[in-house]
């Protein structure tokens, strides 16, 4: 199985123009006009290989969950978690399949071993946990499972705020939940749904243009409820919270 190193043919000490020069000559090779129309699958795990080494802190988040999970040489690691099967191998499996690229393998794992109620943090090391349930979120993001990366996001960051382990990485991880939330969340849930998962963004502790913002969108859900009282009341934390701000308006949904 291949690594992002391995696949695109460098070492892990290779400097950025090393990977971009890679990139481009694997990729030429994965043209269609070149290897034919059945290079799309490896032409996706090119990409996805050069996108986290051509970013310093995904590639730093790589190496450091790479070296520290996988690294057992001489021992088919792979096949030793798929034979012991119990849940905790299953959770280093779903790990160790997106660390090799193999994103699709490890979403089907997971969601067969119960999806959100498969509790990754109840058989990984924190880090393993946190650095597994990141990458399970951008792939669940991708293929419009939105909710459940929402669900993933919200775990890492209140984790993240009671004891820092991404630290610098932290930004990364908060702009796909906002992304989500801004873009794919109201459409992938119900309006119950979606208003308390508002309501845990604000107990969350963003920076003040975000909550106005989850404020705004939490009053209008609330009237598509019919529930005009609470809709008023989130509008007076909203005054109350940022009064310097001009207040969301309630007349119409986003």
């Amino acid at each position: 199985m291949d690594n992002y190193y391995s696949l695109l043919g460098v070492s892990q000490t290779a400097s950025e123009r090393e990977i971009k020069t890679a990139f481009r000559e694997q990729a030429k090779r994965l043209h269609p006009d070149i290897a034919g129309t059945d290079a799309g699958e490896k032409m996706r795990r090119l990409i996805a290989a050069y996108q986290a080494l051509s970013d310093r802190a995904r590639r730093f988040e790589y190496d450091r969950a790479y070296s520290r999970f996988v690294g057992k040489d001489g021992f088919n690691y792979r096949n030793f978690l798929m034979e012991k099967g119990d849940p905790e191998s299953r959770a280093k499996l779903v790990f160790f399949d997106f660390l090799h690229l193999e994103d699709d393998e490890a979403i089907e794992r997971w969601t067969k071993a119960g999806g959100l109620r498969f509790r990754l943090e109840d058989y990984l090391d924190r880090e393993d946990w946190m650095d597994c349930s990141f990458i399970l979120a951008e792939e669940l993001e991708k293929r419009n499972r939105s909710y459940e990366a929402f669900v993933l996001l919200v775990c890492l960051i209140r984790e993240e705020r009671r004891k820092p382990y991404f630290k610098h990485f932290t930004e990364e991880i908060e702009a796909l939940l906002r992304d989500i939330v801004r873009f794919h969340l109201k459409n992938a849930v119900d309006r119950e749904t979606y208003a308390e998962c508002l309501e845990i963004l604000l107990s969350l502790g963003f920076r003040a243009k975000d909550e106005n913002r989850w404020l705004k969108s939490l009053s209008e859900t609330l009237l598509e409820l019919g529930d005009a009282k609470n809709a008023e009341n989130v509008l007076r934390e909203a005054r109350s919270r940022f009064p310097g701000k001009k207040p969301p308006k309630t007349g119409r949904s986003r």
